[in-house]
């Protein structure tokens, strides 16, 4: 049978990691971050940060430990066993679906108000053109998600131009709209911003020397948006007030019309959009390389294995999660369901961050990337992850636990009946 191709080189896997980063959420949120934490929302994108590094710092050492596209399924098998590693998985797979979904409706949004096109066809055709692409090849899937990323970090350049000649005082910058109340809240708001760098270890397979470099990438990629995004935080508030900002639908592209004229709002816009697509883009690629690794582990039906000859890509894992991505454009509200989706990333890192306790306790190993900092034989940081998880698990509307609950329930049913499945074949 075919195997996934090793071909990614540290810098392309770094680069995939700030392109699912960078995303579109710097382009919507910081207005509204900017409304609650003033000219200090610089400080909200650090608080933020160091909130995402508690877990980035974990998903590094195990994947240095296991550098498999099943990754946090993997995870959770070799700590907890198989159950638990299925609804792990499932919740990823069922997130990565419904958020593709939902990042194809935003782009169709964006191109809609650009074009004046209807917005559930322009949806359908990102998600298949997205499909198709990684079908078409992990180089293939690099390139577009590499020249995508240079591009949206083009547009934030722009922003940060811009800002370089309306620099205040320092002392401006520590101005809080909310006072620390409103920094911490735009910390959690901005946090989803950095969603994302857990998907670069399902790449594991598709990397050259994987136990080094998918952790120099996901501690590069984490390093390398923070300095952007605190970058473009001080230049926003330094070209539009705060208050101004939170009002814009379209924030960064304000900044650049007020300054540089129509064609800009128009480019950055245009470059919002670009990063939209680069999302679902991303995310169909890391999903179906988790139902491939899941299938790996025996614990999926083994076509979903298949990997094409001539690309060596697992096509009907690609195909499944497409198909599933595209059942779930009508769901309605956007918000709910981007929210579900934050819902099963949390639940997701409670559990990674519990592995790498499990194994630091009763499997402890001297060899790849180690967390730094312990309580006697618990590492700290994975304790700190959970804690960050819970408090933002806390944060999310009853709707959307009563949600995520039904989602955990349903996937304890898939599994149930899969195992009643295999018993009578066995």
């Amino acid at each position: 049978m075919a195997k996934l191709e090793r071909s990614l080189s540290l810098w392309k896997v770094t680069l995939m990691s700030v392109g699912i980063i960078l995303g579109a959420g710097i382009y919507v949120l910081i207005g509204r971050a900017a409304g609650l934490a003033g000219d200090a929302v610089w400080l909200s994108f650090v608080i933020a940060a160091v909130v995402a590094s508690f877990t980035g710092l974990s998903y590094a050492e195990l994947s240095s430990r296991f550098p498999d596209a099943g990754a946090e399924y993997v995870y959770v098998r070799r700590s907890f066993g198989r159950h638990p590693a299925w609804l792990v998985g499932w919740l990823i797979i069922a997130g990565s679906v419904i958020g593709g979904a939902t990042v194809a409706i935003g782009f169709a949004n964006y191109f809609a108000g650009l074009f004046g096109t209807a917005v559930l066809p322009v949806a359908w055709g990102a998600l298949l053109i997205c499909g198709v692409i990684v079908v078409a090849g992990i180089q293939e899937t690099a390139f577009f998600t590499i020249i995508i990323t240079l591009i949206e970090t083009a547009g934030l350049v722009i922003i940060m131009a811009i800002g370089l000649p309306h620099l205040g005082n320092p002392a401006d910058y520590v101005q809080m709209a909310q006072g620390i109340e409103g920094v911490l809240k735009a910390g959690v708001l901005i946090f989803f911003s950095y969603l994302g760098f857990e998907s670069i270890t399902r790449l594991a397979e598709e990397t050259e020397q994987p136990r080094k470099n998918i952790p120099r990438a996901i501690l590069l990629s984490i390093a390398i948006t923070t300095v952007v995004y605190i970058l473009v935080g001080i230049a926003a508030v330094s070209v539009v007030p705060p208050a101004q900002l939170a009002e814009s639908g379209s924030p960064l592209a304000e900044i650049a019309e007020t300054w540089l004229g129509q064609k800009s709002f128009l480019l950055l816009s245009l470059i919002a959009l670009l990063s939209t697509f680069n999302t679902v883009l991303v995310m169909l690629l890391s999903a179906s390389r988790l139902v491939y690794g899941i299938a790996d582990e025996n614990a999926l039906p083994a076509i979903f294995c298949t990997v094409s000859a001539r690309t060596r890509t697992p096509w009907v894992a690609t195909s499944a999660v497409t198909a599933g991505a595209l059942l779930f454009l009508s769901l309605g509200d956007v918000e709910v369901v981007a929210n579900l989706t934050n819902f099963t990333i949390f639940a997701v890192f409670i559990a990674v961050n519990s592995a790498l306790i499990y194994f630091r306790l009763n499997r402890p190993t001297r060899e790849g990337f180690r967390v730094p900092g312990s309580l006697g034989r618990v590492p700290v940081i994975p304790v700190l992850g959970i804690l960050a998880s819970v408090f933002m698990i806390a944060n999310l509307s009853p709707e959307v636990l009563l949600l995520g609950g039904g989602l955990i329930v349903v996937g304890l049913l898939v599994q149930l009946a899969m195992d009643r499945q295999k018993n009578k074949i066995f």
